[in-house]
């Protein structure tokens, strides 16, 4: 059907509701319900209202289910989803039309289905909330309210279309619809448990009392007040008027993103002077206040309406968009201040503008609500997420006694710098694994994916958890022989790619790694045995963490080896050149220790320039471990630079005592250039360190918890500059500006005419080592053409036979946890056999993982980050949970040890928000096993999937690799996978509700 939602009949959705909830106590995938009490009820319009809080005029309101599902969590105010005279298939909306990885835009803006069909949602969700609250016991069947949203002028409301719409939502006794709904109610209420004829015959046809007007940009005062007047004079509406941003002008709105980190959203100021002016508003509010008060009725304002900003760089199919979430709290919430200080608390507002978790109950305690919310729930978790959030509304008052100015007030001015709603420093690291979804058992961990030595991380996270910490460093030590470097410096590949990111900050698995090794260090070694070392010798050339690890597979796999290390100690660039404040030798001596556990050799103060006289020594095999030693040079035209390794290695030999002056500048954007200017803060005489980069700090490749330490102390950040020369004292540097982004996002500069100075005593250059060409070259070992070694990708091996390369000398500067790889892959390589094996064998509870589904909780220590792991290789489900149709869905198939992602393609509408969360290079409503309506949408689409034919004999046709197959449930399938076959069978005998 392409992006064409089809509405589900109101007995098919309440076979799903029933069916789903009697087998896994769930609605529409929400596995924890709301239970409403008493005492936290609320008076709104004049009927009650269980919590304050419910989905906004949006994708959660747009279908029955939708709504239903929201109910279930929490929801008890419903704004639906915006009707206009333009629907169905004459609304014209780019897909996909939704993208919310941090900040969410959007490029639809009213219902896409026709408005006849919305009424229809409407009045069968109306009677769905009435059916569960009393079946479930989830509150009163009067306890939630629906708010309608219409617009966009006068002349399009008072339409034969709209003004149907209005006077049917208001009054629905007589509608089709309702009669049906009712009637099925009334004829299946013998299979119901608590529901009787006297509660369905109760439920009120009086669906709507109140409206929140939303009008376009542009749309004049005149017209706004002339509609608003309509509705409450000639309809009675209770009428909330949609406020935009707006209203706080240009200046203010571009400064407040600039100072939190937005400064790249782009939009001018054409809106803002179309839009209905702050000086204009506030006398017709005024009036309107006035008339709903004679007409006794209530009025306020809703704020606020999404923010419309540019599309620079192709984040949608559209030339505009609407930006929404976090970037947008500051703006509605400075916009509700400015309002309730002019009016004295006395105006009523309905909160949309980035309400969640982190603010809900700030909000309400304020006086501000209902609320109503979007964004949040299109990231994982979903609808799961209002629960929480209804549960905190209960902290605050029942009551309306007016918004509290104050409150308000330090809202507006505290998120301006709160980090809930400020942009991070760099851009969101890529969290899509580089591999298409499976159409099976597509449940996997992305940080252990992400890990360049895939580490057990989801289990000893759990062992941590239990305080099992001697067989957590088991686990660890498994793959990792250096916990405590990993444990501390670790580039942490895996957090980035964590889930919990968001949900609120990653699992701070690191911090959980050394905790583990801090706690079980000592009770793990002393249960390591060495044994005898027989077989081929090894020699290995460098010390550092590469050369260590490979001793450690090698010796541990029984196959002797022998570390030649040309300086006096072991440990490399971690132990010689790192500061100590980044970590210290003794931590590094304790990994030290655990690598030559199983009785590797070394001889240190040993330089070797000379391969073959290693073999004719009778070693088999020699692995390359000497590290990218070549120091990186920056050229100026006038002046000298300091290598930054040799300065943080004079800094650490010399305890702080390095001569480089009083002011200090530090040239780069990476780790290195962190640490540098760090240090450089810390040795003895500098008054003043400047850190010197071409773009901005977004663009900086440091991870940006390093940047911040870098700032925090002291290190005086100075962007868009290129440094061109030394001269007396001052770093004279181009100043650049940035180009439009590439497809990246990484923009590029360009060079303008305009320079700078900068005191500089000392030039500090960290931008990058190289290899040491020369000594491969000496020793026959070819280069590719990038002057990089020429080697094996699977095994590591050079063009000199029996020779291998790994670490920084193989391909330039990288992590610990990457030389680590290269160490077990050349060890596996030579020993002809694995090196580690995989911990996968605790078991996890599916209760437990739903259980953290929704829930956002911030970090806490490192002993309760297993508390926060989700468990994403047990239980994924993120691409359900982010479908606000429910259109993808997970099945529980027998046979299968793991739940199966199933697309449902009559209730998609390829808003593209599955793509963003799936942790596969995929979106599942394409790459998904998909369940069609019928053999027409089957063939219509791209998508391997099936449709049933005929549901008494299980007849089915199924699409895969291309080919169409026919099949009979229960029968194999020449060709077709057994997993897909399970799917169809279990659809048909358990999931029989899913099929049209």
């Amino acid at each position: 059907m392409g992006d064409k939602m089809t509405p589900m009949p109101f007995a098919q959705l309440m076979d799903w509701v029933m069916g789903e909830h009697k087998k896994k106590k769930s609605v529409f995938g929400v596995y924890r319900p709301y239970l409403a009490a008493e005492s936290h009820n609320r008076e709104l319009f004049g009927r009650t209202l269980e919590t304050p809080i419910g989905p906004a005029a949006g994708p959660h309101t747009q279908l029955a289910q939708n709504i239903a599902a929201a109910y279930y969590a929490g929801s008890r105010f419903f704004e639906l989803k915006t009707v206009q005279i333009l629907d169905g298939d004459d609304l014209p909306v780019e897909k996909p039309c939704i993208r919310a990885e941090d900040e969410c835009y959007n490029c639809e803006w009213s219902t896409e289905l026709y408005v006849p069909q919305a009424q229809e949602e409407y009045i069968k969700a109306w009677f769905i909330l009435s059916f569960m609250a009393k079946e479930y016991g989830l509150g009163r069947m009067d306890g939630f309210q629906f708010n309608m949203s219409v617009g966009y002028d006068l002349e399009g409301i008072k339409s034969p279309k709209i003004n149907s719409f209005i006077d049917c939502m208001m009054e629905a006794g007589e509608t089709e619809t309702f009669q049906s709904c009712r009637q099925y109610l009334l004829n299946h209420v013998e299979e119901f448990r608590h529901v009787t004829k006297e509660d369905i015959e109760a439920i009120s046809s009086r669906i709507c009392n109140s409206v929140t007007l939303s009008t376009l940009h542009g749309c004049p005062p005149q017209e706004i007040e002339r509609i608003a007047v309509y509705l409450i004079e000639e309809k009675g509406l209770n009428t909330f008027i949609k406020c935009n941003p707006t209203l706080l002008g240009y200046e203010f709105a571009r400064n407040t993103l600039d100072e939190m980190g937005y400064d790249y959203v782009s939009f001018g100021e054409f809106h803002f002077l179309d839009d209905l002016q702050y000086e204009d508003a506030v006398p017709m509010l005024q009036r309107l206040m006035a008339l709903a008060k004679e007409r006794g009725s209530e009025f306020g304002v809703k704020l606020t309406n999404t923010f419309p900003v540019d599309v620079k760089n192709g984040e949608l199919p559209s030339q505009e968009m609407y930006m929404s979430g976090r970037s947008l709290f500051p703006l509605s919430m400075a916009l509700a201040a400015r309002l309730s200080k002019e009016f004295n608390g006395a105006l009523r507002i309905s909160f949309s503008g980035g309400g969640d978790y982190h603010n809900i109950q700030k909000i309400t305690d304020a006086g501000i609500w209902p609320v109503t919310v979007a964004t949040t729930l299109l990231k994982p978790g979903g609808y799961q997420r209002l629960l929480q959030m209804a549960e905190q509304t209960r902290e605050t008052s029942v009551s309306f006694q007016g918004v509290d100015v104050t409150k308000v007030s330090k809202l507006a001015k505290d998120s301006v710098t709160d980090s809930h709603y400020t942009k991070a420093l760099k851009l969101l690291p890529e969290r899509k694994m580089k591999k298409p979804v499976p159409l099976l058992d597509c449940y996997t961990a992305p940080c252990q994916e992400a890990c360049p030595i895939h580490q057990d991380i989801t289990t000893y996270l759990k062992l941590s958890g239990q305080g099992n910490y001697e067989e957590a460093m088991e686990v660890i030590a498994e793959k990792n022989p250096l916990p405590f470097i990993t444990g501390s410096i670790c580039a942490h590949n895996c957090m980035n790619m964590c889930t919990r990111n968001h949900y609120e900050s990653p699992v701070n698995i690191r911090g959980a790694k050394l905790l583990c090794a801090e706690k079980g260090f000592e009770g793990y070694w002393k249960t390591i045995k060495k044994g005898g070392l027989t077989g081929k010798k090894t020699a290995i050339i460098g010390g550092g963490p590469a050369g260590l690890s490979a001793a450690y597979f090698l010796t541990k796999s029984g196959m002797p080896a022998t570390i030649f290390e040309k300086s006096g100690s072991l440990g490399g660039v971690v132990k010689n050149v790192i500061p100590d404040f980044r970590i210290s030798g003794h931590v590094i001596d304790k990994d030290i220790e655990l690598c030559l556990s199983y009785g590797a050799e070394v001889r240190l103060n040993t330089e070797i320039t000379d391969l073959s006289a290693l073999k004719n020594q009778g070693f088999d095999s020699i692995i390359l471990a000497a590290g990218a030693s070549e120091p990186g040079v920056l050229n100026l035209k006038t002046g000298e630079t300091i290598n930054a390794l040799h300065f943080l290695s004079e800094y650490r030999k010399k305890d702080k005592n390095v001569d480089i002056g009083k002011k200090v500048a530090v040239i780069g954007g990476g780790n290195t250039a962190m640490d540098t200017a760090r240090a450089a803060v810390r040795t003895q005489g500098v008054e003043g360190v400047s850190l010197i980069y071409r773009r901005t700090k977004r663009y900086m490749p440091a991870d940006e918890e390093e940047l911040l330490l870098a700032m925090q102390d002291g290190v005086k950040f100075m962007e868009l500059l290129s440094p061109a020369e030394l001269v007396h004292g001052q770093l004279i540097c181009s100043v650049m500006k940035l180009a439009a982004a590439d497809e990246s996002g990484r923009r590029a500069v360009i060079e303008t005419t305009e320079t700078v100075s900068i005191p500089a005593d000392t030039v500090i250059a960290a931008v990058g080592e190289g290899i040491p060409k020369e000594f491969y070259l000496k020793n026959g070992i070819e280069l590719t053409g990038r002057g990089r070694v020429l080697v094996n990708e699977e095994t590591l091996e050079t063009s000199v036979s029996g020779v291998y390369a790994i670490g920084d000398g193989l391909f330039g500067p990288g992590t610990v946890v990457e030389a680590i790889r290269d160490a077990r892959m050349t060890a596996e390589a030579i020993l002809g056999k694995k090196a580690a094996r995989d911990f996968d064998n605790l078991p996890a509870d599916p209760d437990k993982l739903y259980d953290k589904r929704g829930i956002l909780k911030e970090t806490l220590d490192d002993q309760e980050e297993n508390t926060r792991c989700l468990g994403c290789k047990s239980i994924c489900e993120n691409c359900a949970e982010v479908c606000p149709n429910r259109a993808n869905l997970a099945l529980m198939v027998p046979g299968l040890t793991k739940h199966q992602i199933l697309h449902v393609d009559y209730l998609c509408n390829e808003c593209g928000n599955c793509r963003s969360f799936c942790p596969y290079d995929s979106a599942p409503y394409i790459d998904k096993f998909t369940l069609f309506a019928n053999e027409a949408d089957l063939n219509h689409s791209k998508n391997q999937g099936f449709t049933v034919i005929d549901r008494k004999t299980g007849a089915f046709l199924l699409k895969y690799m291309g080919s169409l197959y026919t099949g009979k449930k229960g029968e194999a399938v020449d060709a077709v996978p057994e997993g897909l076959l399970k799917i169809v069978e279990t659809v048909i005998n358990d999931y029989d509700y899913l099929l049209r």
